[in-house]
């Protein structure tokens, strides 16, 4: 997923799919423990949605938080 369609999605829809990523990613590793994993790539590939999708979330964050502190300016 592109970090466009990321940054479009709702504060709720990045919410499920950050968990829903997370769950991918805990069973490519289970995949890969037990040597049935196709594709080793996907595993930075998840890695790499999360860390995407988490990033968006804290910018959000602090524009709300800065939003708060010091108005709408």
């Amino acid at each position: 997923m592109k970090t466009e369609e990321m940054r479009q999605m709702s504060d709720e829809q990045l919410s499920l799919t950050l968990k829903d990523t997370v769950k991918n990613l805990f069973h490519l590793r289970i995949q890969s423990a037990t040597e049935r994993l196709e594709t080793p790539s996907e595993i930075k590939k998840a890695r790499r949605d999360v860390a995407r999708l988490k990033t968006i979330q804290r910018e959000r964050e602090l524009a709300a938080l800065k939003k708060l502190i010091y108005g709408a300016g």
